[in-house]
C-alpha cells in the first residue's frame, strides 16, 4: 500500500490498524520515523512494530479522521486527526503526524504522535 497523497496515510493507516496488519502499518514509516507511545518516543521499524504488536494482541478497532492536512512546498505535510477506538472504551484523541514525500511519488510518516496534548 502506498499513500499518494498526505491525507491517504490516514486511510491506509485506518485500513492497516483494523486489519491487524502490523506490516502494512510498517510500511507507511519511513525506517527512522518516531511514534510517541505512551509518552514516550520510539525510532525505527523494530520498536514501532513491538508497540503496535501490543496494542493490536487487544482487537481494537480504530475510526481516524482527517481533521487539516498543511502541506509545504518542499515535499512535507502536517497531518491533524481525530480518533476514537472500540469496542467503545471511551477512548479517543487528537493525533499530530509529520509526513514526508518519498522518491518515489508516496508519502510516509517521519513523526506520528497519536496523542497531542490539548
Amino acid at each position: 500500500m502506498h499513500a499518494s497523497t498526505p491525507q491517504e496515510v490516514h486511510v491506509l493507516f485506518e485500513r492497516a490498524f483494523n486489519a491487524g496488519d502490523v506490516d502494512a502499518i510498517l510500511a507507511l514509516y519511513e525506517p527512522g520515523a518516531v511514534l510517541v507511545t505512551g509518552g514516550k518516543p520510539v525510532t525505527g521499524h523494530d520498536d514501532i512494530r513491538a508497540a503496535f504488536n501490543g496494542f493490536l494482541s487487544s482487537g481494537v478497532r480504530m475510526k481516524l479522521d482527517t481533521r487539516a492536512v498543511i502541506e509545504s512546498g518542499e515535499g512535507l505535510a502536517v497531518l491533524h486527526g481525530a480518533w476514537s477506538l472500540s469496542p467503545p472504551s471511551g477512548t479517543s484523541g487528537v493525533s499530530t503526524e509529520v509526513v514526508r514525500r518519498q522518491p518515489d511519488g508516496s508519502w510516509k510518516f517521519v513523526i506520528d504522535n497519536p496523542s497531542t496534548p490539548l
